[in-house]
């Protein structure tokens, strides 16, 4: 078998039988990289020689049976919103274009301690704001699908990479659907855990009571290998929970008799693509006929998901995004007078138009006189959101629907019309919002060759529900064609 052809899980247990090296792991994905990086622009910053080196210690350990995890040894790859001692960190922005950390964030420091192997940096929508991966300050990443197609976003980077075979998983960051949505139109599994599961401790805040960090992976039991590795209680996260159910591999078992699950009619009605439907239904009866009950029901408040969204969320990123200044760190203008014009300038050429876009509009909503109009409205829709999904839970398992209203769009359609980008994230926010855990599993293509994703939202705390039901229907569907038939 192709090394690249291997999941995750198989490629750690060929390297801990002496099949394999990490490095030669290492090797082949750089060769991968070096053959289609050109193409489809996945990484921002790729560190060949540290990955070398990494996989030679890694090597090392596992030979001395210190190692012994199902993900010693296989390269991954990490979103560039994530602090990496000593490797560039972006956030796909000019204004952190030369941003050395000198420390990693928890997660990336987790999946190390597993023995990752670090190849670089993904591209991403510049500070994740954006849904196509096209707002990054270096350039646009294509689909392995069909490279006219964007791979969405803000983590299209590290979808697009695991699709096209440029690493074996990926880490990304999922504020209102931003690892569900491109694992969607990519084609490969991404999941959001329950808020607090994995520590935000160096991930580069955009909405901070939203962000959560998570996997991007081949298949589900990769998925709950790395999502399994990477969750911790961290003491310098004020959000990080303390759970004892994280042994996440343990629920990748066959078995969904008896498990109710609801299908929200608000999710199959207007602004839906037909093909996307029949595919998203096909995959519930699937479910069914392994015994789970499906029933439709109504789940409110779906059309005021969006509104509170983008007003919380732009709240939080013109609070999070004023420490970038050209002072301490980061970007400065070349040319001012005086330390306000400094400011201004640096801001200005710094930032990118979406992100000015989301800075004013949270601004705006945080000032005086239309704080109580607009951003204390959201919050509390927010709170009757997460009540309408305690009602379902109370009722249903799991929740299921699609992961977007369409399978990935043209590079170019939709940064035209932004508010048509925003309602693409339809199924995806309410999510965030609540705090809850989610997955995209793939369940199809459309008439065009492009992937479908199948999106599948638990109570808090029950990612193995999703994990146990997620690995149920893959098992059902069969293998997944690859995106590496992108000559088609």
């Amino acid at each position: 078998m192709n090394l690249l052809d291997m999941t995750a899980v198989e490629l750690s247990a060929a390297i801990k039988d002496g099949k394999t090296t990490a490095v030669d792991a290492v090797r082949a994905s750089l060769e991968r990289i070096e053959e289609k990086e050109a193409f489809y622009h996945c990484y921002i910053t790729l560190d060949r020689e540290g990955a070398l080196a990494q996989a030679q210690a890694v090597q090392a350990r596992i030979e001395k049976g210190e190692l012994s995890g199902p993900l010693a040894g296989v390269p991954m790859a990490a979103k560039d919103n994530l602090c990496t001692a000593g490797m560039l960190t972006t956030c796909a922005s000019k204004i952190l274009g030369n941003f050395v950390p000198t420390y990693s964030a928890e997660a990336v420091l987790n999946l190390q301690k597993a023995g990752a192997v670090i190849l670089g940096k993904t591209n991403m929508d510049e500070f994740a704001m954006g849904s196509t991966t096209e707002t990054s300050a270096f350039g646009e990443t294509k689909n392995p699908w069909n490279p006219a197609h964007v791979p969405g976003g803000s983590s299209g980077g590290s979808a697009a990479a695991v699709a096209a075979g440029e690493c074996f998983y990926a880490l990304g960051s999922d504020t209102g659907g931003s690892i569900r949505q491109p694992a969607s139109f990519c084609g490969v599994v991404g999941m959001k855990p329950t808020y607090g599961t994995i520590s935000r401790y160096g991930l580069i805040a955009y909405g901070s009571s939203l962000d959560q960090i998570g996997p991007l992976a081949k298949n589900v039991a990769d998925c709950a290998a790395v999502l399994e590795a990477a969750a911790s209680h961290d003491e310098k996260d004020s959000t990080s929970i303390e759970r004892k159910d994280m042994d996440f591999t343990a629920a990748l078992a066959e078995d969904v008799k008896g498990m109710k699950i609801g299908i929200p009619r608000d999710y199959f009605g207007e602004g839906l693509d037909k093909e996307v439907k029949e595919a998203v239904l096909q995959a519930a009866k699937v479910l069914e006929e392994k015994g789970a009950i499906v029933e439709e029901f109504d789940l409110s408040l779906v059309d005021y998901a969006i509104p509170a969204y983008y007003t919380i969320a732009a709240a939080e990123a013109s609070s999070n995004l004023e420490r970038f200044d050209g002072i301490k760190y980061g970007y400065r203008t070349a040319d001012y007078e005086g330390l306000h014009p400094m400011y201004k300038k640096t801001r200005s050429e710094g930032f990118g138009e979406e992100v000015k876009r989301r800075i004013m509009l949270g601004s705006f909503v945080l000032s005086s006189g239309y704080y109580d109009a607009y951003y204390l409205k959201a919050l509390k829709v927010k709170a009757l959101i997460k009540k309408a999904f305690d009602d379902a839970f109370a009722e249903y398992d799991v929740i299921l629907g699609p992961a977007a209203p369409t399978t990935a769009p043209k590079l170019g359609e939709s940064l035209a019309d932004p508010l048509k980008m925003y309602l693409g994230d339809i199924y995806t926010i309410a999510v965030n919002l609540a705090g809850l855990p989610g997955i995209s599993v793939p369940c199809g293509l459309d008439s065009a060759g492009l992937p479908i994703g199948l999106q599948l939202i638990g109570d808090c705390f029950q990612e193995k529900k999703l994990l146990r039901m997620a690995y149920t229907y893959e098992k059902a569907r069969g293998v997944f064609s690859k995106a590496e038939k992108e000559a088609r």
